[in-house]
């Protein structure tokens, strides 16, 4: 049987933990016939696997909300990083220092459903009032573009001078960056912005309870191939190259290690419980999350702790 891993992103670094544990053979070792699929944007993903039409989802832990209410009949089976992974770019020319968010009056920034509520709850977090300062925050003009990373379609939009910046995954603000156009000014991973935001949400491999009742061995094994993967990753970061070469453009091909490497520190599959809590905090903020708080073992497939640390 062909077990599909759906992604919202495929040419980013965002999931990629998920994408090296297939095309670097890590699911095969486990005896799981595996494959990605891309399936945009974000919520789709996770309604997708409501549906029975994947079978595991590599996303934000938040969009689970979007098929799974409180979480009911979605389970978290590990971390594939730590932290909230976006990052907001804006153009060079603008008078913004990184870090900063008190510059962004009367901008246009792009942002994919999913990912958009991360930003939003950044601004709140940091006191900013969205409507009084004119922000938009909003899919580029031309809208999603089917089959393309959002990231870089952003990346394009600003280079092309549609928006004024963007929230997106690491790929598109690399490009964007060394295109010359924009400069990064959010990096949540890395200290930018309120220190709360980085437990908003992180990438995660998430499943049905359906398809865990009836495969525990398949979940289980689908764990420890992105295990073997975020080790193997550490160990070699060229292999992330190697991936690259397979599956993105030229440009991003040559991106992709130095983010890797860049993110390499935050591979941990472990799925804390100050994880857990400020996603909670966060999905009922941001309206995801109605009727009260949902515990740990509500929202994380807890029979595997074990296999998170190899």
């Amino acid at each position: 049987m062909k077990y599909v891993v759906a992604q919202p992103d495929l040419i980013s670094n965002s999931y990629f933990p998920a994408l090296a544990a297939v095309e670097l053979g890590f699911f095969n070792e486990e005896g799981i016939d595996a494959e990605i699929k891309m399936i945009s944007p974000v919520p789709d993903a996770f309604v997708a696997l409501r549906d029975g039409e994947c079978h595991f989802v590599a996303g934000p832990a938040h969009a689970a909300l979007w098929g799974f209410p409180r979480w009911q009949g979605a389970k978290i089976l590990c971390a594939l990083s730590q932290g909230m992974y976006w990052f907001l770019v804006v153009r060079k020319d603008l008078d913004i220092e990184p870090g900063d968010l008190n510059g962004l009056s009367g901008l246009t920034l792009g942002a994919a459903p999913g990912p958009d509520m991360g930003f939003r709850q950044l601004l709140i977090s940091a006191g900013i009032d969205v409507e009084k300062e004119n922000i938009s925050i909003g899919l580029p003009p031309g809208g999603l573009i089917p089959g393309a990373s959002f990231g870089v379609s952003a990346a394009q939009a600003l280079i092309e001078g549609k928006i004024d910046g963007f929230w997106a995954n690491g790929m598109g603000a690399e490009v964007a960056v060394t295109s010359g156009i924009a400069k990064k000014i959010i990096d949540v991973r890395r200290g930018d912005g309120p220190k709360e935001a980085f437990y908003f949400t992180q990438p995660s491999l998430t499943t049905s309870q359906q398809f865990l009742d009836k495969n525990p061995d398949v979940a289980a094994g689908a764990i420890r191939a992105i295990v073997k993967a975020q080790k193997a990753l550490i160990e070699n970061v060229n292999l992330a190259e190697v991936v690259g070469k397979k599956l993105f453009p030229e440009k991003e091909a040559g991106l992709i290690t130095k983010l890797i490497e860049r993110d390499l520190p935050y591979y941990d599959a472990n799925v804390k419980n100050e994880f857990i809590d400020g996603l909670v905090s966060f999905a009922t903020r941001a309206g995801l999350l109605e009727g009260g708080p949902v515990g740990y073992n509500d929202i994380v497939a807890t029979e595997f702790t074990d296999l998170w640390n190899g």
